[in-house]
């Protein structure tokens, strides 16, 4: 995939409201595969629904979404399960671990799905992120900001060409979220992906092609 394109798209829920100021919403707009995007929004103008529109969590919006020119609307469950395994990877602002498995099955779960990663690469993205001793932990026994470093890695262990992000170091210093930024940018040079990050105030020090205010 090399482009996502949206066009005139707005949450339905925004439909009668006028004073919507955004450059996103109802605008044509194309992000494009190995180059690196910030969304700067508010809360409440709809961050999270756009990442849910784009990896089709959500349908609720007016105008249109495509990939490479195919309408989102028009793909089907097989076509999206193709989408989210091999060219969208997603690090959801909630994250989406599972509680009741240590980190690094979070991880493996995923990658004995892809096959992607050797469990040797997995294994120093932990210890770069200062979480080496927590890869045989619950997580529902780390903090918040341990666990956004294993769903960053989860997010890592698959074929992507973009990298969506919502609000990815809400819960780190400055220092993890540097090492995050830098993991995070080399995996998607590796793949020559395209990154998408959003933010409603702290954000990766990326060097960003371009940055969008929602």
């Amino acid at each position: 995939m090399n482009n996502i394109c949206l066009d005139n798209t707005l949450p339905k829920v925004f439909l009668q409201r006028t004073d919507i100021k955004s450059d996103i919403w109802r605008k044509q707009v194309t992000l494009e595969r190995g180059k690196t995007y910030l969304i700067e929004a508010a809360s409440g103008t709809g961050k999270s629904s756009l990442c849910s529109f784009i990896i089709g969590y959500r349908k609720d919006f007016d105008g249109s979404i495509r990939f490479d020119g195919k309408y989102s609307r028009g793909l089907r469950t097989a076509d999206w399960v193709t989408l989210r395994q091999s060219h969208i990877s997603m690090l959801f602002q909630e994250l989406r671990l599972f509680p009741e498995l240590t980190a690094m099955e979070n991880v493996e779960i995923k990658n004995c799905l892809t096959h992607f990663k050797p469990r040797k690469e997995i294994e120093g993205w932990f210890e770069a992120l200062g979480i080496a001793d927590k890869m045989q932990s619950p997580v529902r026994l780390m903090s918040f900001g341990q666990q956004q470093r294993v769903a960053m890695i989860r997010a890592l262990v698959q074929p992507f060409d973009f990298l969506l992000a919502d609000e990815p170091i809400s819960h780190l210093d400055e220092v993890n979220s540097r090492v995050m930024a830098d993991i995070m940018m080399e995996e998607a040079r590796r793949q020559g992906a395209g990154i998408i990050i959003t933010s409603i105030g702290k954000h990766m020090d990326l060097p960003y092609d371009k940055t969008f205010c929602l």
